[in-house]
């Protein structure tokens, strides 16, 4: 429901910033009082009419931290949080959006393939 991970959860209950419960095995239980407040903070402080009409729930919020365009295709870096995300686009693309480093940005992540490695 609110579209993060088990391991973003571990880090707002470490951070105070959400209050989970435990099951008898240990198990986190996140009662339905605090998504809502989640929820609730999330649309009063960033409104997004668009997230309710996408399919993709990985949304980073970031700074545009490099680019590197030719007359064609562009590479565009993103420092959100602990993550770097790197995008490949047109050139074009980045020149619509007047993209420059130290933009905010929103990265949109829906992958259909993960492939899992184990290292020998």
């Amino acid at each position: 429901m609110l579209g993060v991970t088990v391991d973003t959860l571990r880090r707002w209950e470490a951070d105070g910033r959400i209050r989970l419960d435990r099951s008898e095995g240990g198990q986190r239980l996140v009662p339905i009082a605090e998504v809502t407040r989640l929820l609730d903070d999330r649309r009063r402080l960033k409104p997004d009419s668009r997230s309710a009409t996408q399919s993709a729930r990985n949304r980073f919020l970031g700074v545009v931290t490099r680019i590197e365009t030719d007359r064609i295709a562009a590479v565009v870096e993103v420092l959100a949080g602990p993550h770097r995300l790197v995008s490949l686009m047109t050139a074009e693309a980045v020149v619509d959006m007047g993209l420059k480093v130290g933009d905010p940005a929103v990265c949109v992540i829906k992958a259909t393939n993960v492939i899992v490695e184990r290292p020998r």
